[in-house]
C-alpha cells in the first residue's frame, strides 16, 4: 500500500472504526490507481461523507437502543423480581391451598359425623314422637277418666248435698219450735201438701203450683205484739244456700203475701254463699243456718206484716 493510502487511512479511522477505514482506504487507492478522475473522487468524498452521515446516525440509533437496552434490562429485572414475588406468592397460596384442602377435608369428615349424629337424631325424635303420641293418647285416657271421675263426684256431691237437704227438712220439720221458739209461739210446720185447700182457694193457679214445690212451711205467732200476729214462714232448705234458694223464697213469700198472708221468706241451711247472703239482705230474707244463727228477723217481719196489711185492704 501506498504513502498516501496510508495517509487516507489513518485519516479514514478517526471517522470510522478500524475495518471500515481499511476497506475505504482499499477503495481509494484503487480508484487512484485507475487515475480516478477529480469528478469521481469528488462523488466518491460526497459517499464518504455520507457514509459518515449515517455512521453518526447508526451510532447514535445505536445509542439509543443501547440506552432502551438498558431500560429493557431494567425492566426485565423488575419483571424478574415481580416473577419471583408473583412465585413466592403462589407458593404461599399453594400451601394455604392445602391447608384449605387439608381443612376442608376435616369439615367433610365432621360433616359426615354431623350427618350421622342428625340421622341419629331423627331416629330418636321418631322414637320420641311414638312414646308423645302413646303419651297423648294415655294422656286422652286419663283426661276421659277424670272427667268422668269428675261428673261422679260432681254427682255425688249433689246428692250428698240433696241428702244433706233432705236430712235438713226433716229436722226443721220436727223441730221447728226448737229451732224457731226465740221468735215464734204455737210452731206448727207443714208440708206444702198438707196446706193444698187453703193455697188452692186463695191462690191463682200459677201461684198455687209454684207454693206446692216449697221445701217447708212454718206457722206461728210471734212472740212480741199484743194481740201476738201470726205470720208463714215460706223456707227453702239446702245445704248450701245459694242464690237460686233466696230467689225461690222471695218469689213464694210475695205470692202468699198478694194472697193476704203475712209471709217470712226464709233460707235454711248449712252454709250460704256470698252472693246468696248478699241477696238476702237486700231484699230482707231471713237466713238461718244450721249453727243457729239466724240474720234478718225484723226486717222480713216488718215487710211481712206490712205487705199482707196493703193485700187485705
Amino acid at each position: 500500500m501506498s504513502l498516501s493510502s496510508v495517509t487516507v487511512r489513518q485519516r479514514l479511522e478517526t471517522v470510522f472504526n478500524k475495518r471500515q477505514a481499511e476497506v475505504l482506504a482499499e477503495v481509494i487507492d484503487f480508484s487512484y490507481n485507475d487515475l480516478v478522475k477529480v469528478s469521481d473522487f469528488s462523488e466518491l468524498k460526497g459517499i464518504v461523507r455520507e457514509l459518515a452521515e449515517a455512521q453518526k446516525r447508526t451510532e447514535a440509533r445505536v445509542e439509543e437502543l443501547a440506552e432502551a437496552q438498558k431500560r429493557t434490562e431494567a425492566r426485565v429485572e423488575e419483571l424478574a423480581e415481580a416473577q419471583k414475588r408473583t412465585e413466592a406468592r403462589v407458593e404461599e397460596l399453594a400451601e394455604a391451598q392445602k391447608r384449605t384442602e387439608a381443612r376442608v377435608e376435616e369439615l367433610a369428615e365432621a360433616q359426615k359425623r354431623t350427618e350421622a349424629r342428625v340421622e341419629e337424631l331423627a331416629e330418636a325424635q321418631k322414637r320420641t314422637e311414638i312414646r308423645v303420641e302413646e303419651l297423648a293418647a294415655a294422656q286422652k285416657e286419663l283426661a276421659m277418666a277424670q272427667k268422668e271421675l269428675t261428673v261422679r263426684q260432681r254427682t255425688m256431691q249433689d246428692m250428698q248435698a240433696s241428702m244433706r237437704g233432705d236430712l235438713l227438712e226433716i229436722r226443721y220439720r220436727n223441730r221447728a219450735a226448737a229451732y224457731l221458739g226465740r221468735q215464734l209461739r204455737r210452731v206448727k210446720s207443714f208440708l206444702p201438701a198438707e196446706l193444698e185447700d187453703i193455697f188452692e182457694e186463695r191462690l191463682d193457679p200459677e201461684a198455687y203450683y209454684d207454693l206446692l214445690e216449697t221445701d217447708l212451711v212454718v206457722r206461728g205467732r210471734l212472740r212480741q205484739g199484743e194481740p201476738a200476729p201470726e205470720v208463714w214462714l215460706v223456707m227453702e232448705i239446702s245445704a248450701v244456700v245459694d242464690r237460686h234458694d233466696v230467689e225461690r223464697a222471695m218469689r213464694r213469700a210475695e205470692r202468699l203475701r198478694q194472697a193476704g198472708f203475712p209471709a217470712l221468706a226464709v233460707v235454711v241451711g248449712e252454709d250460704i254463699t256470698l252472693g246468696a247472703r248478699t241477696l238476702a239482705d237486700e231484699h230482707h230474707v231471713v237466713t238461718l243456718l244450721d249453727s243457729g244463727r239466724i240474720s234478718g228477723w225484723d226486717e222480713a217481719v216488718s215487710l211481712a206484716l206490712s205487705s199482707s196489711s196493703q193485700a187485705a185492704a
